[in-house]
């Protein structure tokens, strides 16, 4: 009979907050002076990490799927050894467990196995009364389940709490603590879940701010109470080496365990077992580390999120050689997951180690569920016929080569089909298993390891190999290079004279998609017309209905370029301003038009500061979001440059590709402000200038006596037509999506190796990746856009264009190699 204080912190479904609460009353109680032992029900490995951090001891999980049972308990007898108290931190709702069960594997299975007293969470943001059911409810549906206290989570006001504590008092539940809400304490998510402490920078001061504000919200003492309420529990802890027996005979063995920020995900039990088999795991960090451990003779590569950090581990090359050394040479290697991406050929499009014919890459579903599985031929984890348990867990598909390795075979069959490479020294699937529950796969492998020759470390590569993370993929049709060609003035460059022949193209901000078949159809028709002159009315027309405005507020353009051709002739302009650094067309306009047009920085941060501008400047011109900056002007900021007698023009080409279009102007009339929008970008039409201006019908006036007769192609009027339709708002707002998308994955990236760059709105990022690195690039294969012609920048910025992440991350890995 063991004592042991504990409960279960648990919630009616996802997103009340389990996480948060739990992970706080770890740290809050920690800071006490307890010992607190943190437990995750399920297979999640994200979460404890969090618990881990809050405690000072390794996070564990209790699954009675992947465990079993009857492990339940002695397995929280040996993660809380020592405890003075032990957290249980629940999963989805109390009784959401395995589909087509009774609630198996939910956390009011182990709750009830474990004879824990069970305290909920409760986000109450959108209820008052009704949370007293809710509450009565989940006492009621499973008496053998004990519910001590309730603690409110996401309160909106002490009004509110009142409310719902009076509404309570009937169910017999005593409320344990009022948490109102707090953005700062939560954690940002990844795929499913949090981002892994690990890769949290921050995660040491969020958990601070989180167990004191807890500490302040719960009663602590009689958690502490409930806690110790709990009955004692029969059995003995759980050991590694009673499940194993004694190691192998022979001197110890290195296992070289991949760890760090990409690979964070791995059950504290499998190091456990591995030590208890005479195996010395050894962590290497497969961002940084060049060569495996000193006498490596098995490799573990677990779970993480290695498509964060492809470029990274992409550009680790001496590492990525030698782990492909290692696995052909016959070292006993586990991947699972992550490292299953890790061994491919590529994760979108990023090298990868290599060892497996096959290539991954991320996709827009979520595989996610427990798995039971049975080995189809024997291999390094299991005889034939060996049957696991496990679970997948990933956003990711990987596609095998025509023709691959006959002496891989398939690692597990499941319900779910075929899965995974295997072979008598690899095991490499999306399965993640845990080893307590499969001792058995634990023996195996370490006895592999054990029959393996020891190897010496793989010394570093003293020169680096061009590979395809720094050329183009084959494929491409590439024709030789052409180097760009700047004309005389720095002005009149523009991305498209670096997208040179042989180069990918990350300098134009086109839309790297195909066209919407509508746009294709309406180009397509226009040229029934293209008989008669053109007629933008039309067009105008439809602009004015997509942004709520009269017909004389609409002018049609040859683009936006002709728009500022047409505003610089427009008037005598006697202070014209452009705040820069900003598209240069404006500038260049406005000089070939007889004006002197002054520069204004933008501020800190490149953000706009009206005061800048002096005050009898009678024409500004600022673009939101800016180009090449990316950053997103306030509406407010733009409204402080309007004044009687100043005509301001905001330069709106990429507003389509931020969602909901906020802080724009375009549907928003002001006096004295021209909106100039383009539809070259997002459409991928730039062959089609095509573009409009938004302001007062005399303003527009002006503009359009400047205008030559049918400027405005007929193809040019079609796609404005069709560009402001139904249709296309919908696929806009599909689009913007998918930009923000696209551009987390580069920054991210960024990120990753260190390269300091804007917070962006737009389809590019600004970054600063130091001199010469741009021509650097330019050798790899890879066009960006030269920063140091925009006024108020140097060569050490390049602008690059957002793309699909393959592309992307190839380029990430690019640009790590030629800044090495």
């Amino acid at each position: 009979m063991v004592s042991l204080p504990r409960i279960v912190v648990a919630a009616p479904a996802s997103g009340h907050g389990k996480t948060t609460i739990a992970t706080g009353l770890m740290a809050a109680l920690a800071r006490t002076g307890l010992r607190v032992s943190g437990h995750k029900v399920g297979p999640d490995y994200i979460d404890p990490g969090y618990h881990a951090l809050a405690t000072g001891l390794p996070g564990r999980n209790l699954d009675p799927h992947l465990v079993g049972e009857e492990r339940l308990v002695p397995l929280l007898l040996h993660g809380s050894a020592g405890a003075d108290l032990a957290v249980v931190e629940g999963v989805m709702g109390l009784h959401d467990g395995m589909l087509g069960t009774d609630g198996y594997a939910s956390t009011a299975h182990v709750a009830r196995v474990t004879d824990s007293p069970v305290v909920l969470v409760v986000d109450v943001s959108s209820a008052s009364r009704s949370i007293a059911a809710l509450v009565q409810g989940m006492v009621a549906f499973d008496t053998s389940v004990r519910v001590a206290g309730v603690v409110l989570n996401k309160v909106g006001s002490t009004r509110h709490a009142d409310e719902v504590v009076r509404a309570l008092e009937s169910t017999g539940v005593p409320v344990l603590g009022i948490v109102h809400r707090d953005d700062g304490v939560v954690a940002p998510s990844r795929h499913l879940g949090l981002v892994p402490a690990a890769e949290r920078e921050d995660a040491a001061a969020a958990l601070d701010r989180l167990a004191t504000r807890v500490a302040k919200a719960v009663d602590l003492e009689e958690v502490v109470r409930i806690a110790r309420s709990a009955p004692t529990l029969q059995g003995a802890a759980w050991d590694a080496a009673s499940e194993v027996g004694p190691p192998p005979a022979g001197p110890r063995r290195v296992v070289a365990v991949a760890g760090g920020r990409s690979f964070t995900f791995r059950y504290a039990e499998t190091v456990e077992l591995l030590d208890a088999l005479g195996c010395d795991v050894r962590v290497f960090d497969p961002l940084h580390d060049e060569s495996l451990p000193e006498g490596t003779s098995g490799l573990y590569l677990g779970g993480g999120f290695p498509e964060v950090h492809a470029a990274t581990i992409s550009a680790n090359e001496p590492l990525r050689h030698a782990i492909a050394d290692a696995v052909a040479a016959g070292v006993p290697t586990v991947a699972e997951c992550a490292g299953l991406l890790y061994l491919c050929r590529s994760l979108d499009g990023a090298p990868m180690v290599g060892a497996l014919p096959a290539d991954a890459a991320m996709t827009p579903r979520l595989t996610l569920g427990y798995r039971t599985a049975v080995a189809p031929v024997e291999h390094l984890l299991a005889p034939v016929g060996g049957r696991v348990t496990g679970h997948e867990f990933h956003r990711t598909h990987v596609t095998p080569s025509a023709g691959a390795d006959d002496a891989l075979g398939v690692a597990w069959t499941s319900a779910h089909g075929e899965a995974g490479f295997a072979s008598a020294t690899l095991h490499a699937s999306y399965l993640h298993t845990h080893w307590a529950g499969h001792p058995r796969v634990a023996a195996r492998f370490a006895a592999a390891v054990h029959a393996a020759p020891e190897r010496s470390r793989s010394a570093p590569e003293s020169s680096f190999v061009a590979s395809a993370a720094t050329r183009p993929a084959a494929g491409d049709n590439r024709r030789p290079r052409v180097e760009a060609v700047s004309p005389p003035d720095p002005l009149r460059h523009h991305g498209d004279a670096e997208a040179t022949d042989g180069l990918v193209d990350l300098a134009v901000n086109v839309h790297d998609g195909p066209r919407p078949t509508w746009l294709d159809h309406a180009l397509s028709s226009a040229l029934d017309d293209v008989g008669r002159y053109p007629d933008a009315r039309e067009a105008e027309a439809a602009v004015a209905r997509r942004h709520l405005r009269a017909d004389d507020e609409v002018l049609a353009t040859a683009g936006a370029a002709e728009a500022f051709t047409l505003l610089a002739r427009a008037r005598d302009w006697q202070h014209p301003v452009v705040v820069h650094p900003q598209f240069t067309e404006p500038d260049v306009a406005l000089r070939q038009a007889g004006h002197d047009p002054q520069h204004v920085r933008l501020g800190h941060d490149f953000a706009l500061e009206p005061d800048r501008v002096p005050d009898d400047a009678d024409l500004v011109v600022v673009g939101n979001p800016t180009n090449p900056t990316g950053v997103l002007h306030p509406a407010w900021a733009i409204r402080a440059l309007a004044r009687p007698g100043r005509v301001v023009v905001v330069d709106e080409a990429f507003m389509d590709a931020v969602p909901g279009e906020q802080h724009s102007f375009a549907g928003s009339p002001l006096p004295g402000v021209l909106v100039v929008r383009s539809l070259t970008k997002l459409w991928s039409i730039p062959g089609v200038r095509a573009g409009y201006v938004l302001g007062d019908p005399d303003l527009l006036a002006d503009l359009r006596a400047q205008q030559p007769p049918w400027s405005v192609s007929t193809h040019a009027a079609a796609a404005i037509v069709a560009c402001t339709s139904d249709d296309a708002r919908a696929e806009a707002t599909r689009r913007a999506a998918d930009v923000g998308r696209h551009r987390a994955v580069l920054t991210d990236g960024l990120d990753e190796l260190g390269v300091h760059h804007l917070p962006s709105s737009a389809p590019f990022v600004l970054a600063r990746v130091g001199p010469g690195v741009h021509g650097a690039l330019r050798d790899a294969g890879w066009a960006v856009r030269r920063a140091d012609t925009f006024p108020g920048l140097d060569d050490a910025w390049i602008r690059v264009a957002v793309r699909a992440p393959d592309v992307t991350r190839r380029f990430l890995a690019a640009l790590a190699q030629v800044r090495s």
